[in-house]
């Protein structure tokens, strides 16, 4: 006769192989799934690319037009340029100041 424990040992292996062959069956599922939404995905980011190099591409000449005049006003106007630097690093490190408070102000009061 057998043991009880022998029995439950034989019982638990053959539920750690149909495990087994489930996960792997289930592996290769999610592995086809995420390979094709890997391609979709990466089939829309190449049309957005496209979309957006064309409508860069249109606004270039413009945009070149531009950085030149205002390269030009910087080098006839030096100290002004400096000035509206130090302004614009200043709205940035403002905001970013702000933000970081109102990011702690929030993290405080969940913590209460």
């Amino acid at each position: 006769m057998v043991s009880f424990s022998t029995l439950s040992d034989i019982d638990l292996e053959k539920q750690v192989a149909a495990l087994s062959r489930e996960l792997a069956a289930l592996r290769k599922a999610v592995s086809r799934r995420g390979s094709a939404y890997y391609e979709d995905g990466r089939d829309t980011a190449s049309d957005y690319y496209s979309d957006l190099a064309e409508r860069f591409s249109d606004a270039l000449p413009a945009i070149r037009r531009h950085s030149r005049v205002i390269e030009k006003t910087a080098r006839d106007h030096p100290a002004t340029a400096a000035a509206v630097g130090l302004v614009v690093v200043g709205l940035v490190a403002s905001l970013f100041l702000s933000r970081q408070q109102k990011t702690s102000r929030t993290r405080s009061r969940s913590a209460r």
